[in-house]
């Protein structure tokens, strides 16, 4: 057998009793964890979904989602995990587009009603049969949305055993949807395999303790945090700090209460508790027991970089990847020097290169389009043949990222392809003068893209938060950015920002600033 779910059943029977989720006041074993699963594999055999079944999952990071996740993969049904904050038309577009049969949707609260949304998107989807709304109050016995199904009244008498159903290595496991960026979002297949490897490997390249725990605020409907939190962190039978929304604050008191010594997050997170005012006490605690600090998603500012090493005494390591590679491509691996801002070079099993628009090599330096062929690439989008053979040819992914490497062969990210700024024929990549404008002692954060100009094509615009107390103005930050960067390349424009616009992951969206 080759389920993914063996994480969790290996997990449950070597540590039964270990605490593998913390939730506010709750602390669930890795026993229950299983039971609950097993509960749900039996939820779905009984409603008819089985093998190659679709099933989508709506949840923060909340107990529901292990529970949920592993249950369907324990009945062969693949996972779906939808993005919490999609509206009631983007959820039909998820549910039609998948074929999913069942809907999961946790409830929400008052000010962020979750379920009412995802039942209105339920609705209207095609083909979708089944919704089960996962209730803020466990103990409810009535559900509030007429037509919906409570999860624990539809758990209620169904065993707690399951013998989970066979799969092939190849049988598609899990479906994450892309941001959509260039168009209606695709659903990148992702094997029983692809992940399964994905977090054995992962494992290999952070240092373990006898007893790990994780913080996990990266979004679990996201393949960075449900692969390299939650699967790795099943593989290592660690116990799983959940919180449901990243707070820095509420980040800082579950790191010292719980001696978290395992932290993965995007460049924003590690910018939230370098710039939170964190007493001495506290960043004791936090130095003494935190040895892992991973970042991926985006490009890690050195700023951020320097500061939170000096500040909390671990060596954030960079790594790569996408939804389409299960994520990890590459990473700063602990048998070699890490070199900060480098995301490393290709794990175990991945050759990684560098391309022509036209699939042609790129020797030496580069940069060119960086491209990845492994055991960690997706089977292809989902209905999407056309699309998956642009994307995928002779093994090898196009990932949509300019990068170059060094002599040692680590590679360095220069920009997303589509985020390149054209300006009067000059190709000008937006990390680079980050990076530099990051380097301003009245810049907090900043976020560069093009804009139209009648003349130039695009100019070149940066939006900035400014550090507390700062007076900094536009003229003088263009003024700086002039003395900085060749004359094609300074900023022209500025606009600062008490707080730039961000997914659920913490990613900067650049597409709505454009």
């Amino acid at each position: 057998m080759y389920n993914l779910s063996v994480l969790l059943e290996d997990a449950a029977r070597e540590t039964p009793d270990r605490d593998a989720l913390v939730f506010g006041d709750l602390r669930l074993s890795y026993k229950f964890l299983d039971t609950v699963a097993n509960q749900v594999a039996n939820l779905l055999r009984a409603r008819g979904i089985g093998p190659g079944d679709k099933i989508a999952l709506s949840s923060p990071n909340l107990p529901y989602f292990p529970m949920v996740y592993f249950g369907a993969l324990k009945a062969g049904a693949v996972v779906v995990p939808l993005n919490v904050l999609l509206k009631p038309r983007e959820i039909a577009y998820h549910l039609t587009d998948s074929d999913a049969k069942a809907f999961f949707c946790f409830e929400g609260t008052p000010q962020l009603p979750l379920g009412e949304t995802g039942h209105a998107g339920f609705e209207r989807a095609a083909n979708c049969e089944h919704f089960f709304l996962l209730p803020a109050n466990p103990a409810a016995t009535e559900s509030p949305i007429e037509g919906a199904e409570l999860f624990w009244a539809a758990l209620a008498g169904l065993p707690g055993e399951f013998e989970p159903q066979p799969t092939e290595p190849t049988d598609t496991a899990v479906i994450i949807y892309t941001s959509g960026t260039t168009g209606q979002p695709k659903g990148a297949e992702l094997s029983h395999s692809n992940l399964l490897t994905n977090a054995m490997i992962d494992d290999t390249l952070f240092a373990r303790s006898p007893h790990d725990t994780t913080l996990v605020t990266l979004p679990l409907f996201h393949i960075f945090g449900q692969s390299c939190v939650m699967n790795v962190s099943l593989y290592r039978r660690a116990t799983m700090v959940m919180q449901a929304r990243f707070d820095a604050d509420e980040a800082i008191k579950l790191m010292v209460k719980e001696k978290v010594n395992f932290f993965a997050g995007v460049p924003t997170m590690y910018w939230g508790l370098l710039t939170h005012e964190t007493s001495a006490e506290d960043i004791a605690v936090i130095k003494e027991n935190l040895n892992v600090a991973v970042s991926g998603g985006a490009a890690l500012p050195m700023e951020v970089l320097k500061g939170f090493r000096e500040k909390f005494g671990v060596q954030i390591l960079e790594g790569y990847g996408l939804s389409e590679t299960s994520p990890v491509a590459s990473f700063n691996r602990p048998d070699r020097p890490a070199k900060p801002g480098s995301i490393g070079l290709p794990i175990w099993g991945v050759e990684i290169k560098l391309i022509t628009d036209d699939w042609k090599d790129v020797e030496g330096e580069g940069p060119g389009e960086l491209a990845v062929r492994g055991h960690n690439v997706m089977k292809g989008y989902y209905g999407r043949p056309e699309a998956t053979e642009a994307a995928i040819r002779d093994g090898w992914f196009r990932t949509g990222d300019i990068a170059r490497r060094d002599e040692d062969g680590y590679y360095y990210i220069v920009d997303r392809s589509k985020d390149m700024i054209i300006r009067g024929g000059y190709n000008v990549y937006p990390r680079e003068l980050e990076e530099v404008l990051m380097t301003h002692p009245d810049v907090s954060l900043v976020a560069v893209v093009g804009v139209p100009h009648d003349s130039h094509g695009e100019e070149i615009k940066a939006y900035v938060i400014r550090t507390p107390g700062s007076s900094l103005t536009e003229d003088e930050l263009i003024a700086w950015g002039k003395e900085q960067f060749a004359n094609y390349k300074y900023p022209r424009i500025v606009e600062f920002r008490e707080e730039l616009p961000m997914t659920a992951t913490g990613k900067i969206l650049k597409r709505e600033l454009r």
